[in-house]
């Protein structure tokens, strides 16, 4: 692939979607397996469609490039799944999460829709406290190693409660893991190998690049664009089958992969500088949040033009951040 000249940055995207794909294909099937709905979303498929901001995060500490970058990476992957890749399929299919009359049956459906949305409630809650731990380790300038410790701990002490909510489900349903988990683990780990190599390719790429594009301040937006591709596939796709809540969840989740982990990884190896558009970021996350969380509790959708809200939002976020 490296051999093909100008052809070899899109076939190494085109490896990341890839592989992206096959991890997403097998959610499918582990979605049967005991982990499912809102816990699907919040403990599976976070690593999968996050994985690339992992590898990066791991990439840019090993080889010393600037901390700020991963900051900046987190940003635009989170800023992008709360407003842009939940607004727009909002606006496409509607996301209802309590749907009027007797609900269908469906293979691997949530339990009621009143602990689907108490589910996302405690998730969104958790992104709240996420961003504001983060920003408040920030407020010195800087996010050192002892910092990085702390939101890594937060994340894995989250991560834990999920995975004891699932043993509990299925011991209180009698239920066991299938075999076909043990399948389904090796091929996620194929996926995330690929998703390895082209992130590893793309990063080095992107940073020879001889445009103002390619220089410093500009790889955390490329690649959080680029990182966030797996985001988009799965919101429109489970929009489309009108699960709203793994929609939901899928973006709120790679959202904690993002903040705490990814920048908390990076600080173990580097104090990570925070770039001046940080606090803009973190308090359009935090506003963003606290307006799915009125519109979850309240009315337990996001109607149309709360997803044009959330768009218009997107464009202001590009704009401050791109426009000097």
């Amino acid at each position: 692939m490296e051999s093909t000249g100008s052809w070899a940055p899109w076939l190494f995207l085109g490896l990341f979607i890839a592989a992206s794909l096959l991890m997403i294909w097998r959610l499918e099937a582990m979605s049967a397996d005991g982990v499912e709905g809102t816990l699907l979303g919040t403990l599976v498929m976070p690593y999968c469609s996050g994985m690339g901001n992992l590898i990066f995060a791991f990439l840019v500490g090993i080889k010393g490039a600037p901390g700020a970058e991963v900051v900046i990476n987190s940003l635009v992957n989170n800023v992008t799944n709360l407003l842009l890749l939940i607004g727009l399929p909002a606006i496409f299919f509607g996301l209802n999460l309590l749907p009027s009359g007797k609900p269908k049956k469906r293979k691997g459906a949530p339990q009621n829709p009143q602990g689907i949305r108490l589910s996302l409630l405690l998730t969104l809650t958790a992104a709240l406290f996420f961003t504001g731990i983060t920003w408040a380790l920030s407020q010195d300038g800087r996010i050192d190693f002892n910092d990085g410790l702390v939101l890594i701990a937060l994340f894995l002490f989250w991560q834990t409660f999920h995975f004891f909510e699932v043993l509990k489900t299925n011991a209180r349903q009698n239920r066991r893991f299938s075999w076909m988990l043990c399948v389904n683990l090796l091929l996620l780990g194929a996926g995330a190998y690929g998703i390895y190599l082209s992130t590893d390719w793309l990063v080095e790429w992107i940073s020879r690049v001889d445009s103002g594009w390619g220089r410093a301040g500009k790889l955390g937006w490329l690649s959080g664009w680029i990182m966030v591709l797996p985001n988009a596939l799965l919101a429109f796709y489970y929009a489309w089958r009108g699960k709203p809540e793994v929609v939901y969840t899928s973006q709120v989740g790679d959202g904690h992969i993002c903040i705490p982990l990814c920048i908390g990884i990076c600080a173990l190896y580097q104090p990570i500088k925070t770039p001046p558009f940080f606090q803009t970021g973190v308090q359009l996350l935090l506003g963003a949040t606290v307006f799915h969380l009125l519109m979850v509790t309240l009315t337990g959708r996001l109607p149309r033009f709360g997803g044009w809200l959330l768009v218009g939002a997107y464009l202001l976020f590009l704009y401050q951040g791109l426009i000097p």
